[in-house]
């Protein structure tokens, strides 16, 4: 996997009355995991809307491979979109579909073809462990279980940065080192930045 270079420099982003982010500056080395820490309402999850190209900001610079993400066309946006990941503190998965379904999701939204859906979310299924629930649904998985099918489901597309927003906090702190101890492995196997935003330090600690 290529470098793919991540840079902030003095980004601002307001909202009516609240400035979220301040004067922001960050640079993230390609292949390696970083968890930015703060308390609730700090600006972490505008920061990562930001970086996914969700949220546009009002000053500063922020590039990946040299390139400035509020300059992107809305083709260019989608396109780059596609080499981010990102999972949630609640998984957002679909009820009425199986583990197979939601991460097949992605790839059938932007219509590969069948027999490399189907062989990628098999290799996926077999990194998170979940090869013994292919075919349940979320009601029937635990909450570890569901944040296995998001990674899964995040990493379809290949994305080079993986953005976590606040994905442990809904866990309990045994599943949560193992969700942590996944990730360590998934960057490792993959070369994949991974980026965690949280608000607990033994989070912090154990990243």
């Amino acid at each position: 996997m290529s470098e793919y270079k991540l840079q902030l420099k003095g980004v601002c982003k307001s909202f009516p009355g609240v400035k979220a982010l301040d004067n922001v500056q960050l640079s993230l080395r390609p292949g390696t995991v970083h968890a930015l820490m703060g308390e609730n309402g700090a600006g972490k999850s505008t920061l990562l809307r930001c970086i996914n190209g969700l949220t546009d900001y009002q000053e500063g610079s922020l590039k990946v491979d040299g390139a400035e993400i509020k300059d992107f066309t809305g083709k260019e946006l989608r396109q780059f979109r596609k080499s981010v990941g990102m999972i949630f503190q609640h998984f957002s998965l679909l009820e009425r579909k199986t583990v197979y379904q939601n991460i097949a999701m992605p790839m059938e939204c932007w219509k590969y073809p069948k027999e490399e859906i189907d062989k990628k979310v098999n290799e996926l299924i077999e990194l998170v462990g979940l090869e013994d629930k292919v075919k349940a649904k979320p009601r029937n998985l635990s909450g570890g279980q569901k944040q296995r099918v998001a990674i899964a489901r995040a990493l379809t597309m290949n994305p080079k940065i993986l953005l976590c927003d606040e994905a442990t906090s809904a866990l309990d702190p045994n599943t949560t080192n193992s969700i942590l101890d996944l990730l360590a492995k998934i960057n490792q196997k993959t070369g994949i930045t991974v980026v965690i935003v949280t608000h607990q330090m033994e989070v912090v600690r154990r990243v």
